[in-house]
């Protein structure tokens, strides 16, 4: 006997194997892809053991486990189940078919004027090896972050990047937020990425800006305080040494 296949059950497979490919994506961006394997590891086993091999005793034992387990991972993983429902409301499309129903108007996206002052400053300061750490909002609001440090609301000025971040300045040591085409406060704290690829010669700078890619669709861009070196985090992965065209290119990117 055949077993009847459909297209919607073509449908659920794909379904199915795109869940689980951006779930792989989230969790190696976090860090936890070893969680992921083991639970995957284990799914398998209960599957062979209760269907295949038909184990009463033992698949009874996997069925409580595996009911107590998903309130663990509720626990467990709340921060990445929080961060999901944050992109898939802030997605693009999400957004637009929002603004749609709405009638509200299309987000404008940062434009070369806006981007070039915060590269030519990045440059100046790289040039001088002034420490910073600047991030930039996109679809996601950051909020929270904004909340954590000092609000400027000021326009996109190269000159008041480089004093924002001057070594005597107070606000040096935090973040900068850029949103809405503005300066929107300095100051701010991000949370630290604990991912143990990240190169250890790279210091905390870095691992803020890893740590705020990680959960939010932001650019974060580092000048390191110790080589002059520009670096950009963005979706989990570091862009490093960019030069000026290569860090203009990386910001003007659609998410």
């Amino acid at each position: 006997m055949f077993l009847e296949f459909g297209l919607k059950d073509f449908i659920d497979i794909l379904l199915v194997a795109f869940l689980l490919y951006y779930t792989y994506k989230l969790m190696k961006a976090s860090g936890s892809i070893n969680v992921f394997t083991g639970i995957l590891v284990f799914i398998l086993i209960w599957v062979i053991v209760s269907q295949v091999l038909e184990m009463k005793l033992l698949g009874s034992i996997f069925d409580k486990l595996v009911s107590v387990g998903v309130l663990a991972l509720i626990i467990l993983f709340q921060e990445e189940i929080r961060r999901f429902l944050l992109t898939l409301g802030s997605h693009q499309h999400a957004s637009a078919l929002v603004r749609f129903f709405t009638g509200g108007d299309k987000k404008k996206g940062l434009q070369h004027e806006d981007i070039m002052p915060i590269v030519m400053a990045c440059i100046s300061m790289g040039k001088q090896k002034v420490g910073a750490l600047i991030v930039m909002e996109h679809d996601m609001p950051l909020d929270d972050v904004v909340r954590t440090g000092e609000v400027i609301d000021a326009n996109i000025n190269q000159r008041l990047i480089e004093n924002i971040f001057f070594k005597n300045s107070p606000l040096h040591d935090g973040a900068m937020v850029i949103s809405k085409k503005r300066i929107e406060a300095a100051g701010c704290i991000l949370p630290v990425s604990h991912n143990l690829d990240i190169p250890k010669e790279l210091g905390l700078r870095h691992r803020a800006a890893m740590g705020i890619s990680q959960v939010s669709d932001a650019h974060a861009i580092i000048v390191s305080e110790e080589t002059g070196a520009i670096s950009v985090a963005y979706k989990g992965q570091f862009h490093l040494r960019l030069t000026a065209e290569e860090l203009e290119s990386l910001l003007t990117q659609e998410g």
